[in-house]
C-alpha cells in the first residue's frame, strides 16, 4: 500500500522545524504583550463574504487563491487567507466598536491556493498585530515599532530594512490615481499583459509589478508626494517623526502600494535579501475603511502581518531543548518507585524520561541516545535506603542522593 503524503503545499512541522516555528510565535507573543497588545483567536473558517467584501471580487486572492466551499448547511464559507478581515469582523460582531482603541495580537494558520515554493505554502502561518480605533500618526509608528522590536527579539532585524510610503487620504489618492492612469496609458502598449489588466481594474497594483519592463516604466511614474493634501502631509510627517522617536530606521519607497480603497496613509514593508524572491517578511498599513466594510462604524486602524515560515528561515540559532534526565529502574520492583521519581522531577520543571523496557545496559544506551545529562539509577538496595544513584553522564561521576533531594540537585 502506498504511504499517504501531506496535501501538496502543506507540510508537517517536526523537531527543529517545530521548535523554530514555536520560537517565532512565542517571542512575538511576549513582545506584543509588553507593548499592550492582547491576543485574539478568530475562527479559521469564516463566512466567505468576510473576504469578498473586503479583499474585492477582482483581487487575485479572491479569484484564484481562496479555499471556498459550500458546507452541508448550504453556507458559503472560506478558510481564511489572511486575518485582518477576521479581526475586524470580530470587533464588530462582539460589540467592541464602543470600546476603542483595541490593540490585538494574533497567530495562526492561513490558507491560499498558490504555487508552493521556498518559504511559501498553501497552509502557512502568520503573526500579526492590529491597532483598531486610533487615527493618530503615533499609532502607525508604534505598530511598526512593535514589529521592529519583534524582529530584534528574534535576532533578525539587522538583516531587514523597513520601507515606508504614504497613500495619502482619499482626496490625495484620487488626484494621484488620475495622474498615474494618465501616465500609464501613454505607456500601455509597453506594459505586460498582467499590468494592462490591472490598469483597468486596479491601477495602483501596476506599481508593484514584478515584470522588469513594467518596473522600468513605473520608475518614471508620478509619485503621490506632490498630490498630498495638507492633512495627509501632516500625517505622513508625523509618522516619520514618531518612527525616529522610537529609534526605528527606515527608507522611503514610493512604490509600496495597497490597491484597495479602504487603505490610506501609511503603507510599509520589512524586506530582506536573505530569502531570494520572497523578500518581504512583514508588511502592513493603515486601513481606515475596513471595519465599516464589516458593518461597523468608521474606525481608523493600522496593522501588519508577518509570515512565520519566513521568519523561522531567518533565525540564526534557537535555544536547544534542555537535556533530559534519564530515570533507570533496575528490576521490575523498582519501576513503581521510578515513576514516582519521574513525577517529582517533572513537577519541579525538570525534563525527565524513562525507557519503557530493557536491561540496565539497554536503558543506559537509550539515555545516551536522547542526550541525557544525568541518570537516576534505582535498584532494590537504593529504594530500601530511600536514595538513588545519580550519575553525571558527561563526567561519569556517581553518588548516592536521597530521593527527596533529587529535584534540588538536578535543578538548573
Amino acid at each position: 500500500m502506498t504511504p499517504l503524503q501531506p496535501v501538496r503545499g502543506m507540510r508537517d512541522l517536526i523537531g527543529e522545524d517545530a521548535r523554530r516555528h514555536r520560537h517565532v510565535i512565542d517571542t512575538a507573543r511576549r513582545t506584543a504583550f509588553l507593548w499592550g497588545f492582547e491576543e485574539w483567536e478568530t475562527p479559521i473558517l469564516e463566512d466567505t463574504r468576510v473576504f469578498t467584501r473586503t479583499l474585492g471580487d477582482t483581487s487575485d486572492v479572491v479569484t484564484k487563491e481562496m479555499y471556498s466551499f459550500e458546507d452541508r448547511g448550504g453556507e458559503h464559507v472560506t478558510l481564511r487567507p489572511e486575518n485582518t478581515a477576521g479581526v475586524c469582523r470580530a470587533l464588530v460582531s462582539n460589540g467592541l466598536t464602543q470600546s476603542l482603541p483595541q490593540k490585538v495580537f494574533y497567530a495562526g494558520p492561513m490558507f491560499r491556493f498558490e504555487r508552493p515554493q521556498k518559504g511559501r505554502y498553501r497552509q502557512f502561518h502568520q503573526i500579526g498585530i492590529e491597532t483598531l480605533g486610533a487615527a493618530e500618526p503615533l499609532a502607525d509608528a508604534e505598530t511598526i515599532a512593535c514589529g521592529f522590536e519583534i524582529l530584534n527579539a528574534l535576532g533578525v532585524a539587522e538583516g531587514t530594512v523597513l520601507e515606508v510610503n504614504t497613500l495619502g487620504d482619499g482626496e490625495s489618492r484620487r488626484a494621484w490615481r488620475a495622474a498615474l492612469i494618465s501616465f500609464l496609458k501613454r505607456h500601455e502598449h509597453a506594459l505586460s499583459e498582467e499590468s494592462r489588466q490591472r490598469l483597468v481594474r486596479n491601477p495602483l497594483r501596476v506599481l508593484d509589478s514584478k515584470h522588469e519592463r513594467d518596473r522600468e516604466i513605473v520608475a518614471e511614474a508620478p509619485e503621490i508626494f506632490s498630490h498630498l493634501t495638507d492633512t495627509a502631509r501632516a500625517h505622513w510627517e508625523g509618522v516619520l517623526a514618531s518612527l525616529a522617536a522610537f529609534g526605528v530606521p527606515y527608507r522611503v519607497n514610493p512604490r509600496i502600494v495597497r490597491g484597495l480603497d479602504y487603505y490610506s496613509h501609511t503603507a510599509f514593508e520589512f524586506v530582506t535579501d536573505r530569502l531570494g524572491a520572497q523578500g518581504t517578511v512583514m508588511a502592513g498599513g493603515r486601513y481606515d475603511g475596513l471595519v465599516e466594510e464589516m458593518g461597523g462604524p468608521p474606525t481608523p486602524s493600522v496593522g501588519w502581518a508577518a509570515g512565520v515560515e519566513r521568519l523561522a528561515m531567518l533565525l540564526p540559532a534557537i535555544p536547544s531543548l534542555p537535556a533530559p534526565v534519564a530515570v533507570i529502574p533496575v528490576g521490575e520492583a523498582a519501576e513503581a518507585a521510578a515513576v514516582g521519581v519521574l513525577l517529582s522531577l517533572r513537577r519541579a520543571g525538570i525534563r525527565a524520561e524513562m525507557a519503557f523496557r530493557g536491561t540496565l545496559k539497554r536503558r543506559m544506551e537509550r539515555a545516551n541516545k536522547v542526550g541525557a545529562r544525568a541518570a537516576v539509577i534505582l535498584g532494590e538496595e537504593e529504594i530500601a535506603c530511600g536514595a538513588a544513584q545519580l550519575k553525571d553522564l558527561a563526567t561519569g561521576a556517581q553518588e548516592a542522593v536521597p530521593l527527596d533531594l533529587l529535584p534540588q540537585r538536578l535543578a538548573g
